[in-house]
């Protein structure tokens, strides 16, 4: 009569839910990434258009990590720290009041992920 080897069984399990996992958390961000561009060029402030366009999201898959990034590409970059925060005036003067755009989306984003991890994890 042949025992049945616990330990191999519950290794085999572990790495079959761990594979599961890292496969789920790897379409959560790639799904979040794609809507958080989405949204931060809704909500940007447009005067011309150029600033909101230039979102874009890129997402970097490892053995061990999936890395998201979602940043303005189109050279209007620096000014997106002026824009959520406020700045002086040009010539002086009162300070020009900031548009929060981009920490809303933040927030929605890092508490997506979880949730979404969580939902196909569970499935």
């Amino acid at each position: 009569m042949a025992g049945i080897d616990l330990e191999r069984t519950v290794r085999d399990i572990l790495q079959d839910y761990s594979v599961e996992v890292s496969k789920a958390a790897a379409e959560a961000v790639q799904e979040v990434t794609k809507e958080s561009t989405k949204k931060l060029r809704q909500t940007s402030p447009k005067r011309k258009g150029r600033y909101a366009k230039g979102w874009t999201g890129k997402v970097e898959k490892t053995a061990t990590t999936v890395d998201a990034t979602v940043y303005g590409k189109t050279g209007t970059y620096q000014i997106a720290h002026l824009l959520e925060h406020g700045h002086a005036r040009r010539g002086g003067g009162r300070n020009v009041g900031g548009i929060e755009h981009i920490k809303p989306v933040e927030e929605w984003a890092i508490s997506e992920v979880e949730k979404r991890i969580r939902e196909k994890v569970e499935r």
